[in-house]
């Protein structure tokens, strides 16, 4: 490998150069965003939907719904720690029914959880959204349980979850 020695005189001009080039790239950068503002174009804003044909999608939700068809399963008391384009996170708890004796007399428990929300999809017809289109769910203590009838076994919850979501407000 043959090695470019550069003279002592050589220096302060390139050194100028590259300062001169910076400071442009700097007004052009300063000058663009400048531009971005003043054409009116509303920012992206990210949002989360938990069930289909919910009117609106949610923006930093106290509460997301797990299981849409009887509201049995969901994630509550949420502190959004993060709601960028690229993931979202949250604490709170997962209140789930144990539908003992059964889901209409069942009682809710409460398990400590982090959930985030990630990936990212336009949402259709509303240009101006981004939906999240995963969730993961971290459970961080205790975990519910539950019948499996095809083992015929209790089992406990996995500690951790992931899960599609929907995109739109339709299914």
């Amino acid at each position: 490998m043959k090695r470019v020695h550069l003279r002592p005189s050589l220096l302060v001009p390139l050194a100028s150069v590259a300062s001169v080039l910076t400071l442009a790239g700097l007004a052009f950068g300063l000058a663009g965003s400048a531009r971005a503002v003043s054409t009116g174009v509303a920012p992206v804003r990210e949002v989360v939907f938990d069930c289909p044909g919910r009117p609106a999608p949610l923006v930093r939700p106290g509460t997301f719904i797990l299981s849409c068809a009887d509201a049995n399963s969901f994630v509550g008391k949420l502190s959004w720690t993060s709601w960028t384009p690229g993931v979202a996170s949250a604490t709170g708890a997962l209140e789930d029914n144990d539908c003992i004796p059964n889901c209409a007399a069942g009682h809710f428990h409460a398990y400590p959880a982090v959930v985030l929300l990630w990936g990212n999809a336009a949402v259709k017809n509303h240009p101006a959204e981004h939906a999240y289109t995963k969730m993961t769910l971290v459970l961080t203590g205790p975990r519910p349980r539950s019948y499996d009838y095809l083992t015929s076994k209790w089992v406990t919850a996995p500690a951790t979850q992931t899960s599609a979501l929907l995109t739109s407000a339709r299914a």
